[in-house]
């Protein structure tokens, strides 16, 4: 298959997976949209009723109900059906067209040299449960770059020396916290989305936030030479952005 069979073939998967879903909503399943807020909202309530023994309890139960009401669905049978039948098809193609790689001599036109690249290790990783936050000492800054399951993250920036020009923050997260602490002179851009949730940062305050994305920017942000640019994505959970 080339890349545009590949492309039409996925966007037909994806179209039909929607009218499955609207089928088994409107037909055979309408009480779906219920059983899948229900859990939701528990597992956001046992979030902010943590550490609290009822809400780890509700937290965990209204995780283990939302597995199984996902795991029930026809939709999710479809796509895996549909995931499987893709694959069936690359096997059958490859066995039917293999692919021949025949090797191409070129007499090099410049002198290429070998470029250094140095590795530095990120402040934090890609984790599925658990909490992260940056030491609390002083540390060496790089951007970040993540995405996370379950679990809070918290960065706070007074125990380093951000470099000059743009620094990026970058994190996605299932079902967690994010909290961002900020030097007084330094401006800020965060672009925030989340299904449910809240946010905080600075003195905008947003206390209930459903299917919502949110832009905000420090007055001096575009000319400022030192500057932060926040981007946050979360399924359930908080964002809290303030000076320290």
């Amino acid at each position: 298959m080339n890349y545009k069979i590949k492309s039409d073939y996925l966007s037909w998967i994806v179209m039909v997976g929607i009218v499955v879903l609207f089928v088994e909503i409107a037909f055979f399943n309408r009480g779906v949209i219920f059983s899948l807020l229900v859990p939701i909202g528990m597992v956001y309530i046992g979030r902010k009723w943590m550490p609290r023994t009822s809400g780890k309890w509700i937290f965990w139960l209204g995780l283990i109900f939302l597995l199984i009401n996902v795991f029930s669905m026809m939709t999710l049978k479809f796509f895996l059906l549909a995931i499987l039948i893709h694959l069936l098809i690359q096997f059958a193609q490859s066995k039917k067209d293999p692919k021949q790689i025949q090797p191409e001599f070129k007499e090099p036109t410049v002198n290429l040299q070998k470029e250094t690249v140095i590795k530095k290790d990120p402040l934090f990783s890609n984790i599925f449960v658990g909490q992260q936050k940056t030491p609390e000492q002083v540390y060496e800054w790089n951007d970040i770059n993540i995405q996370t399951g379950i679990g809070d993250t918290v960065i706070d920036l007074s125990y380093t020396v951000l470099p000059k020009g743009e620094t990026v923050i970058f994190i996605r997260n299932f079902i967690g916290n994010v909290k961002v602490l900020v030097p007084y002179d330094v401006e800020v851009s965060a672009s925030h989305s989340a299904i449910v949730g809240a946010a905080r940062i600075f003195e905008y305050e947003e206390s209930k936030l459903i299917n919502q994305f949110l832009h905000l920017q420090t007055p001096g942000y575009e000319k400022s030479g030192q500057r932060i640019k926040i981007f946050t994505s979360l399924l359930v959970g908080d964002i809290e952005v303030k000076r320290v």
